[in-house]
């Protein structure tokens, strides 16, 4: 497929296409002619001697510094390569592919003021399937991503290492034979675009971008989870009713209750249990819809935010129209990532609580006061432990998650001589959310083994949503008719999860 940038209508289902082979990125025609524009008013302002920051100036505290017309390609040669010194492991090829595109887009804007070769170059990496390699760790999130986009523009002028998609594999390649396949020598920046490329808060955007894809899936996994566990403890379906939703007016509650409910349907769990003389099912049944439904309504807001600031220009200084056929250089602030900081922060603390209430359910299945069913599901107890231990693993990694959900954006260290004196930690704040989904994912993995086991013992069929469902899990993990290492069985759902969605 082709996707085209034009600076405002990039989706989160693009970005995540991205990286993927058969991908291919173009910048459309008029992102192309308002390129040319502002790189026009930048070339003026050289002719002219007229200094203005980021174009002929030194950065941060250091811009009261005017840099002379021979100096300006060395300039944005040393800022780009000064701020490569980011840390720790690297970025996935995909992600540095997504980092890559929504800058792209960014500058497609035209606002920035660079050169459409240079953001053409990047497109060509992508396309031929070569991602540089970028250091995970050096972003305060604000001034942009700093150090990773460095990493990233170093790449761009030859300087930095790449890994190649070489048959389906990721392979590291030359940095000659890299520009001798996409057909071009290294960029030699010119004045503003090694600002260009490195002042944005495209590394942040294209982790939140991620984690909001698999939040998506996530939350999916939740309603199924949870309408599973209610057929294995035959709880009662009243609670998903959707004229209870009606009345309290939360979007995202009413969304849960009704895929819960749809999964439900036609039950014969249900039908077997009309006399029962439990009343009320415990809160992580009852009240699954309120709580599903608010990560819901916390995800939409992500999913808002990073599309917006994927289609946005958030480097400085930006050059824009002035309303009478000109340009103004305006100096301001979208750099700065605290809209993705707190999202991100809000994204890992709903995730955590996903994952909170799954880990309840799990436990009432498995003991026989709610579920009617043996201890753990042992089906020889005593001698067998059952899916006993399933429950401590999901409690481990809910006291993982717990600890990455601390916010990140309430740490702030000033720098830059303290002229940066606020920042957001942004791509802290978003990078950690890959970690949580995968931990997320096999809590809810657990819950989906645990409510499996259960059905299996029972002899009414269960709503038809949860019937597909039952057999969903089968596909990855055998019916457990005695004590065996499951291991391998949540990590294989966890992934199923995560790539393919229920």
């Amino acid at each position: 497929m082709e996707i085209t940038l034009n600076g405002n209508t990039m989706t989160i289902e693009e970005i995540m296409r991205i990286g993927s082979e058969g991908v291919k990125i173009r910048l459309s025609d008029d992102s192309i002619d308002r390129m040319r524009g502002s790189r026009d008013h930048v070339e003026r302002i050289l002719e002219t001697g007229t200094t203005v920051y980021g174009i002929n100036t030194g950065f941060g505290s250091l811009s009261n510094v005017t840099i002379q017309p021979p100096e300006l390609k060395q300039l944005q040669r040393n800022l780009v390569l000064s701020h490569a010194c980011g840390i720790g492991p690297s970025m996935s090829p995909e992600s540095v592919m997504r980092m890559m595109a929504i800058r792209a887009n960014s500058l497609a804007k035209g606002a920035s003021g660079i050169r459409v070769e240079v953001v053409q170059t990047l497109l060509d990496l992508i396309n031929h399937g070569h991602a540089p390699v970028v250091p995970s760790i050096g972003s305060l999130g604000a001034s942009g991503d700093l150090a990773p986009l460095a990493h990233m523009a170093m790449s761009l002028i030859g300087e930095g290492r790449f890994q190649s998609r070489i048959g389906g594999q990721w392979a590291d390649s030359e940095t000659e034979a890299v520009f001798s396949d996409i057909g071009r020598e290294p960029v030699v920046l010119e004045a503003k675009e090694g600002l260009s490329l490195i002042n944005g808060t495209s590394q942040m955007c294209s982790y939140l971008a991620e984690a909001s894809s698999l939040a998506t899936k996530l939350c999916d996994a939740a309603d199924a989870a949870c309408a599973m566990s209610v057929e294995a403890i035959a709880g009662s379906h009243t609670p998903f009713d959707p004229r209870i939703h009606e009345i309290r007016h939360q979007v995202g509650q009413g969304r849960s209750a009704s895929r819960i409910m749809g999964h439900l349907k036609s039950s014969e769990i249900k039908e077997s249990h009309a006399d029962c003389e439990r009343v009320q099912d415990a809160y992580s049944f009852r009240c699954a819809p309120q709580v599903h439904g608010a990560v819901l309504d916390v995800l939409d807001h992500v999913t808002n935010v990073v599309i917006s600031d994927a289609n946005s220009a958030t480097d400085n200084p930006l050059i824009v129209p002035d309303g009478e056929g000109g340009y103004d250089v305006l100096s301001g602030g979208n750099f700065h990532g605290e809209p993705l900081a707190l999202s991100a922060d809000s994204l890992a603390s709903a995730l955590h609580e996903l994952c909170s209430i799954s880990e309840r359910r799990s436990n009432q299945v498995l003991t026989p006061h709610w579920s009617g069913l043996p201890p753990f599901l042992a089906r020889n107890g005593g001698l067998e432990s059952g899916l006993m231990i399933l429950q401590y693993v999901s409690a481990s990694a809910i006291a993982r998650i717990r600890l990455l959900a601390s916010p990140a954006a309430l740490t702030n260290i000033p720098v830059s001589a303290e002229k940066e004196d606020h920042v957001s930690m942004g791509s802290t704040a978003s990078e950690r959310l890959i970690e949580i989904c995968n931990l997320a994912a096999c809590v809810l993995a657990n819950e989906m083994i645990i409510a499996s086991a259960a059905l299996d013992l029972r002899e009414e069929k269960p709503g038809v949503g949860v019937v597909r469902l039952h057999g969903w899990v089968r596909a990855v993990s055998e019916p457990i008719v005695c004590d065996r290492s499951l291991s391998d069985d949540t990590m294989a759902l966890a992934d199923k999860i995560l790539k393919e969605g229920v």
